[in-house]
C-alpha cells in the first residue's frame, strides 16, 4: 500500500532503545550529544522575541513565493556582514534547510539521478534523498593533520547521472571549513560538468579562529545554492525560518530562480509572524553567538586538559561548528562502546558510524552541552577508555 521510498527500517537500534530505557529509569544522564540550543542554558531575550512575533503586519496575508521582501533584504544584510553582496531577488525563504534541500533536489534531479555527499557527514541526507527519489554517492573526506576533500575520489565518483555536489561548510561533525583552493576547484569541476554546487552553511557563523570564513553564496563560476537559517545562526530552531541563495552564471541563475519560484509557490510554507520577526532575530544574533562560542571554546579547553592527562584517546582538529570528533581505541565497535558508556557510566555519545565514519574508533561529542555536564561526561568517558 505504501510507496517503496518509505520502506525504511523502522526498528529502533540498540542504542536508541537503551537511551529510552535509561531516560525512563530516572537515572542521571550526561548527554554529550546535546544539539538543541534552547535546552542548553543560553540566555535569550524573551521579551524581544515575543515582541517581534506580535507585529500587526502579520495579520495580513501577503503571499509571495520567495517570501517577504523585507525579510529577504534582512538576509542580504546578514551576507553583507560576511562580505558577500546579494540581491533579495536571488533569495527564496523556506521553513527549514531540509525544505531548501528538497526544493533544490526537485529542481535538479529526475528520479534516480545522483548527488555527491561528503563522508563523514550528517545522516539526514539519506532520508531527504529517499523522499525525493534521489540517489546519494559518497565522496571521502580525509584526515591528515586536519580535514580535506579527496578531490580525486570526488571526481572519480561523477557519472552521467550526477547533478550536483553537496558540501557542508563547516562540516558536521568534523568541524572543518572548505578551503579557498577547494572552493575554486569545485567551482571549476561543476561548471565544466554542468553540475550544481549545494552548500549547507548553517554553522558558518561559528569559527573557532578569528578569521572570517568564506561563504559559497555569491559565487559566479558554477550554479550554486547556499542555505542557512535561524536554527543555528540565532539559536532559534523552533522559529522554522531558513533560506536558499542562488548564484552563478547569470542565465543559469535566472532560470533556476524562475523554477524555484514555482516550486516555492506550490508550498508557501514560511509563516507571516516569523517572516516579519526575522529581521529582529538576525539583528540580535550576536548575543547568542558570543555565548555559544564561549561555551564551545571552554568545553574544548576542558576536553584538551583531560586528554592531556591520559594516553589512550585524542581528538581530531576542529575549525568551527558545535561538535568534536574523539578518537578512541578500536577494541570493539563504536556502538558497543557507546552502549557501555550509557549503561555503565550514564554518558550518552554518538558512535562514529552514525556519521558514516569508515571504521570504528570514533565518537562524536557536542560542544554546546552545559560545561559541568560536559566536563563530568568527558571524565567518565575517558576513564572507561583508559580502563577498558
Amino acid at each position: 500500500m505504501f510507496a517503496e521510498r518509505t520502506n525504511w527500517n523502522l526498528t529502533g537500534n540498540r542504542l536508541s532503545e537503551a537511551l529510552a530505557r535509561h531516560r525512563g529509569s530516572g537515572k542521571p544522564l550526561f548527554d554529550l550529544t546535546a544539539s538543541n540550543p534552547t535546552e542548553c542554558g543560553f540566555a535569550y531575550d524573551g521579551a524581544m522575541i515575543l515582541a517581534a512575533l506580535q507585529n500587526p503586519a502579520a495579520l495580513r496575508y501577503e503571499p509571495n513565493p520567495k517570501g517577504l521582501e523585507s525579510t529577504r533584504l534582512a538576509v542580504t544584510e546578514y551576507y553583507s556582514a560576511l562580505g558577500v553582496a546579494l540581491s533579495a531577488e536571488d533569495i527564496v525563504l523556506t521553513s527549514s534547510t531540509s525544505e531548501a534541500y528538497s526544493f533544490v533536489f526537485r529542481l535538479l534531479c529526475n528520479p534516480g539521478d545522483e548527488l555527491l555527499i561528503p563522508a563523514p557527514s550528517y545522516p539526514l541526507f539519506g532520508f531527504l534523498a529517499d523522499i525525493q527519489d534521489v540517489n546519494l554517492v559518497r565522496y571521502p573526506l580525509v584526515y591528515d593533520h586536519g580535514w580535506q576533500i579527496d578531490l580525486h575520489s570526488l571526481q572519480q565518483a561523477i557519472t552521467s547521472r550526477t547533478r550536483g555536489v553537496i558540501v557542508v561548510n563547516p562540516n558536521n561533525p568534523t568541524g572543518h571549513f572548505v578551503k579557498t583552493s577547494e572552493l575554486a576547484r569545485l567551482n571549476e569541476l561543476c561548471a565544466a560538468r554542468k553540475m550544481a554546487l549545494i552548500a549547507d552553511e548553517v554553522f558558518l557563523d561559528f569559527p573557532l579562529a578569528d578569521e572570517k570564513p568564506v561563504s559559497f553564496a555569491g559565487t559566479k563560476t558554477a550554479l550554486t545554492f547556499a542555505m542557512s537559517g535561524l536554527s543555528k545562526i540565532a539559536g532559534l530552531p523552533q522559529m522554522k525560518m531558513a533560506w536558499l541563495v542562488a548564484s552563478g552564471p547569470a542565465t543559469l541563475k535566472t532560470q533556476a530562480i524562475e523554477k524555484l519560484e514555482i516550486i516555492a509557490d506550490t508550498y508557501l510554507s514560511p509563516n507571516a509572524p516569523v517572516q516579519w520577526a526575522t529581521p529582529t532575530f538576525l539583528e540580535q544574533r550576536s548575543r547568542f553567538q558570543k555565548q555559544l562560542l564561549a561555551r564551545v571554546r571552554q568545553n574544548l579547553r576542558e576536553l584538551d586538559r583531560q586528554l592531556g592527562a591520559q594516553n589512550n584517546c585524542s581528538r581530531l582538529e576542529v575549525e568551527g561548528g558545535w561538535y568534536v570528533v574523539l578518537r578512541v581505541p578500536a577494541t570493539g565497535s563504536d556502538e558497543e562502546l557507546a552502549l557501555t558508556l550509557l549503561e555503565t557510566r550514564d554518558v550518552y555519545v554518538h558512535p562514529g558510524h552514525f556519521f558514516d565514519f569508515p571504521s570504528d574508533g570514533y565518537l562524536v561529542l557536542s560542544l554546546i552541552a552545559a560545561e559541568d555536564q560536559f566536563a563530568e561526561g568527558a571524565r567518565r568517558l575517558l576513564k572507561l577508555a583508559s580502563t577498558g
